[in-house]
């Protein structure tokens, strides 16, 4: 998606999006971190963020994945927590083909930083990050669930990894110098070390708020291979998994029987 700063186009993208998957036969729909609304500016997201129960975007996803029959992810919607007054949530959601919500997912990383191209992200400045992994069980495997600076953080993977997940998420809106430098590469990484499969839905292209986002939707298979690479343009690809090759690949490497509790580090 490129995402913008109108909630209600936005929804409308994503509601194409689920026709068009439910077209061609999906069974799950991923949709990238800050599917609903996506804006730097404070001040006016301050007048469109609002508690999940009033989200436009959350609700009509909620009703088309009832309508259609249809399991989606969403990636992240900003939201407002009466829990973190003065803080939003970047939060994801696992939405049901009956349009139950069956999780809810909060950023565990927030990404502040200055860039040497002189970006500079501050985001718990404005958001709340979360303090719990998350793992849901779904028809077809259970999918441990991440949001974009997540990435960097094997730790969150292990984790995941260790309580079951066949199938980690990574929604995200990675900039285009660090999407260059260590996309491919990190989520490869994830992939491997966890013997899962990674799918990471990822937000594109030049946006109302004049941020630049690095694209490249990919899946990538628990042996570190690339399945789909949706390079620049916005849209929707469609993927089988092979599932049992979870098995096959773990079998083949069995990195996560071998597994030992982080070490004492003696210092010398």
């Amino acid at each position: 998606m490129t995402t913008g700063i109108d909630p209600a186009a936005n929804l409308t993208t994503i509601m194409d999006a689920i026709r068009q998957a439910k077209s061609k036969d999906a069974e799950m729909l991923f949709t990238p971190e800050m599917s609903g609304y996506l804006d730097r500016d404070r001040k006016r997201a301050s007048a469109t963020i609002v508690a999940e129960a009033d989200d436009l975007v959350l609700s009509g996803v909620r009703e088309k994945a009832a309508a259609l029959g249809l399991w989606v992810s969403i990636g992240s919607l900003a939201v407002a927590d009466p829990a973190t007054p003065g803080k939003w949530r970047n939060r994801a959601f696992v939405i049901d083909d009956t349009g139950a919500i069956r999780a809810r997912y909060d950023k565990m990383h927030l990404f502040d930083v200055d860039l040497p191209t002189g970006e500079s992200w501050r985001e718990s400045s404005s958001y709340a990050a979360g303090d719990t992994a998350v793992l849901v069980d779904t028809p077809w495997a259970p999918i441990g669930l991440s949001i974009c600076y997540d990435l960097r953080f094997p730790d969150l993977y292990r984790t995941l990894s260790d309580a079951g997940a066949q199938i980690l998420t990574v929604p995200a809106a990675f900039t285009v110098p660090t999407g260059k430098a260590h996309w491919h590469v990190l989520l490869r990484a994830r992939a491997i070390e966890a013997g899962c499969y990674v799918i990471a839905a990822a937000q594109t292209g030049t946006h109302a708020d004049g941020r630049e986002t690095y694209g490249h939707s990919l899946v990538i298979d628990p042996w570190g291979a690339v399945l789909l690479d949706m390079d620049e343009a916005p849209g929707i690809a469609t993927l089988d998994l092979d599932l049992a090759r979870v098995n096959t690949v773990r079998q083949r490497i069995p990195a996560l029987d071998h597994r030992r509790a982080n070490p004492d580090v003696t210092r010398l």
